[in-house]
């Protein structure tokens, strides 16, 4: 698996999540921090042995672009209902922050249910695990699962439901993902 290093000076104050305990801090300007990982719209850096989560909102701060796509700036033409393909490309960009494989491909999706409501809204209904129950990302991916989704033509409300029943194992893990992990 290739390795991905970068070494660059933060050029601004800004926010970060500390991983794997999921709390907030301000990663402060001037900070010389390595980038680990660029995957799904936002970064993992090393401060000092301390890994943190930064959202493409605050890429800038890094000296990069905001690349997140937009998905309802898009004119798709799908009718009224939900496409549950395109739920599935926007949850593939979804990255564990500390394994750079989407949280599709990891197993971490249980089951995706869609709603037409009496109002003629749609509500999606995901469920999913993490890989750790003691993990405290939980809420940091089901936050940028909503902000994705929610992109999605016809989707009007996302719910994310995090279950720990039946526990992740490493079974869960895609062929795909596996192989990329050097696990096969």
């Amino acid at each position: 698996m290739m390795q991905f290093f970068e070494h660059v000076t933060v050029l601004r104050d800004c926010d970060a999540i500390a991983i794997p305990a999921g709390i907030a801090v301000i990663l402060n300007k001037d900070r010389e921090v390595v980038i680990t990982q660029a995957l799904g719209g936002s970064y993992t850096v090393n401060d000092d042995g301390q890994l943190l989560r930064i959202a493409s909102k605050d890429a800038d701060a890094l000296g990069k672009d905001d690349v997140v796509e937009k998905e309802s700036d898009l004119d798709l033409g799908e009718g009224d209902g939900v496409n549950l393909v395109r739920i599935y490309d926007q949850l593939r960009t979804c990255y564990d922050p500390e394994i750079p494989i989407n949280i599709v491909e990891l197993g971490l999706i249980y089951d995706i249910n869609c709603f037409e409501l009496l109002n003629g809204r749609h509500h999606v209904r995901i469920t999913m695990t993490l890989t750790s129950a003691g993990c405290g990302m939980g809420t940091i991916l089901a936050e940028e699962i909503r902000e994705k989704c929610l992109c999605v033509s016809n989707v009007d409300a996302i719910e994310v439901i995090l279950v720990y029943d039946p526990p992740w194992s490493r079974d869960m893990v895609s062929e795909a993902a596996k192989l990329q992990l050097g696990l096969l």
